[in-house]
């Protein structure tokens, strides 16, 4: 099986690239950034998913950089990158007629900043500490779920099923790992993880009833139960079980 390792190595790249064009453009434009203006919002959202996959440790951090939210005042401690792009600058002070603080130094120490933490992702790759188990996963989750998929369109609905619950159960035990929750029982189950989660506040409680019920479409499959699990309701559980694995990390 090919994984994507490659392609994420390529796609990180051209982000910092990216980055890096939005940066030259803000340092040469500091009043009429038009490149950085237009393009950072999507930069951002691309590489905060980057952060929150691969060092999740620094993704507060990284959002911070964007929007300081817990802050009292604007000054060059909280001005942020968020408050250039809606067009706030440091007020004048009436009498020296200069600047409080100097609000575009701010706006390029952070993004610089941003710039840094997403390049640390980048030598995580090549370090021999860094663990692709992860990668290596959702890609195989992936492929698990599409052959669930087809078993459900040939009318196996049980196997189906039972392939989308262990996925559901690997990923939710994935989850507790790298939020570095302990399950105590021995053989754990789709709630017993689902429960943890809730209980430390890692997901909230519509998708802690979400997974209830995926959970519950899962033992469907069960051959003691008394009536067949319907294509639908497979169908159901596995695109279910996709969007999990794609939200909670």
């Amino acid at each position: 099986m090919l994984y994507n390792l490659e392609k994420y190595k390529q796609d990180l790249k051209r982000l910092i690239n990216e980055g890096y064009n939005l940066f030259s453009d803000l340092m040469k434009n500091e009043n009429n950034a038009s490149v950085f203006n237009s393009g950072y919002q999507k930069w951002y959202s691309e590489a905060q998913e980057v952060i929150k996959q691969i060092l999740p440790n620094r993704y507060d951090e990284f959002n911070q950089l964007y929007n300081e939210t817990k802050r009292k005042s604007i000054d060059s401690l909280t001005y942020n990158i968020r408050d250039w792009l809606l067009g706030i600058r440091a007020s004048v002070n009436e009498f020296t007629k200069e600047k409080r603080f100097e609000d575009f130094g701010a706006v390029v120490m952070r993004f610089r900043n941003q710039l840094s933490i997403l390049k640390s992702a980048e030598l995580r790759f090549e370090s021999s500490l860094f663990d692709i188990k992860q990668l290596v996963q959702a890609d195989l989750f992936n492929s698990e779920l599409d052959a669930a998929r087809e078993l459900n369109k040939k009318g196996f609905m049980r196997g189906a099923g039972a392939i989308a619950g262990v996925v559901l159960e690997k990923h939710l035990s994935q989850v507790c790992e790298n939020h570095k929750l302990k399950v105590t029982k021995k053989n754990p189950t789709i709630n017993d993880f689902n429960q943890l989660l809730k209980d430390n506040d890692v997901i909230d409680i519509p998708t802690w009833r979400f997974i209830q019920h995926l959970a519950d479409l899962r033992n469907l499959c069960d051959h003691d139960k008394k009536r067949d699990p319907k294509k639908e309701e497979i169908e159901e559980l596995i695109n279910g079980v996709e969007k999990i694995t794609k939200k909670i990390v």
